[in-house]
């Protein structure tokens, strides 16, 4: 069975509620007509329901019906919800009015679902920025507690098999935050961490990239990711850490143990952390190309809950496997 396979599976153990604030996009749309389907997940859709019912007949998507459709504009737990936005944000100089309006924005009302325990995860961006998504995100679900900062991370499938946990990777952060200092670097290492356990279903056995490895270069950069390698160690000693390492010594056993002898992550590491956002995006995007690697993200990681973001450029699959990998970082969260 794939990964992706693997995933689909794992969620239909859990019947996690995901909203959908982009409820009258026909891809997301059609989406929701084959989680429902395929039995991935409890969708929740933001939008006009005459609009849903209408655009749902015309595309024969016969599975909305067993959907919860929530009217933005009009629907029971406005005024809790605009209590709620009015109580977190009035301290920002947001009044009341302001909140009973943005309370009608879906990308609100999807996170005010999610803060109230009414959903367990979010699915949005086929029709929006990712900043317009991620606002209200930051606003009101915020990140995990000991997490300062949000990261992206990519599964790397490969065809490969004999890198990393037969030939599945994690790579992070690729996606979010341009320079970490050490400790928001430690809090990228173990949210993937998390990450990997949720959704690629193995032991993440955790490598914090360098240009050096155990002490063979001398720089600030180096520095950064000792003790990004310390902090995160620190944080979750549950998890295999080691730092720092460059990227063969990470990858190839005998190069692993030629320059970390007796580490039990070189040479065999299954997730690799990189220092800078530009040195992770560049690494996945020639993995991707020049070894035809199949690149599963960003998945979004460090929020209090899971809430992911799509490219507007997203596919019906694409959606449905996002919607899958948020299923399983809801439930990841619960345990």
């Amino acid at each position: 069975m794939d990964l992706v396979s693997k995933i689909k599976e794992n969620a239909k153990k859990h019947g996690m509620r995901i909203v959908l604030p982009e409820g009258t996009e026909i891809r997301t749309l059609k989406a929701a007509d084959q989680v429902i389907g395929e039995g991935l997940a409890n969708i929740i859709l933001i939008g006009n329901p005459d609009q849903i019912f209408a655009m749902a007949k015309e595309n024969n998507l016969n599975n909305i019906a067993q959907s919860t459709i929530v009217n933005p504009v009009n629907h029971a737990k406005k005024e809790q919800y605009t209590d709620l936005l009015f109580d977190l944000r009035k301290s920002k100089g947001l009044s009341r009015e302001d909140a009973s309006k943005l309370v009608e924005d879906p990308l609100y009302l999807a996170v005010l679902m999610i803060k109230s325990g009414d959903a367990d995860g979010e699915v949005a961006g086929a029709d929006n920025a990712t900043g317009d998504v991620l606002r209200p995100a930051f606003q009101i679900v915020k990140t995990l507690p000991g997490i300062s900062v949000v990261s992206g991370a990519f599964i790397m499938i490969l065809n490969d098999k004999e890198f990393g946990e037969d030939g599945l990777m994690v790579f992070a952060d690729c996606a979010v935050h341009p320079n970490p200092t050490a400790r928001e670097l430690a809090e990228i290492a173990v949210a993937t961490g998390h990450t990997t356990r949720a959704i690629a279903g193995f032991e993440p056995k955790i490598a914090m990239l360098s240009f050096s490895t155990k002490g063979s270069a001398k720089h600030e950069m180096v520095d950064k990711v000792v003790e990004a390698t310390k902090i995160a160690k620190e944080m979750a000693p549950d998890m295999m850490i080691e730092g720092e390492l460059q990227s063969d010594a990470a990858i190839i056993p005998e190069i692993g143990q030629k320059k970390a002898p007796g580490s039990k992550i070189a040479g065999s590491a299954n997730v690799l952390v990189f220092p800078t956002l530009e040195t992770g995006n560049i690494a996945y995007k020639l993995v991707q190309r020049m070894a035809h690697a199949e690149a599963i993200g960003p998945v979004l990681q460090g929020m209090a809950a899971p809430i992911n973001d799509l490219s507007r450029g997203c596919s019906v699959s694409d959606i449905v496997n996002l919607v899958a990998i948020t299923a399983n970082q809801a439930a990841g969260m619960k345990k």
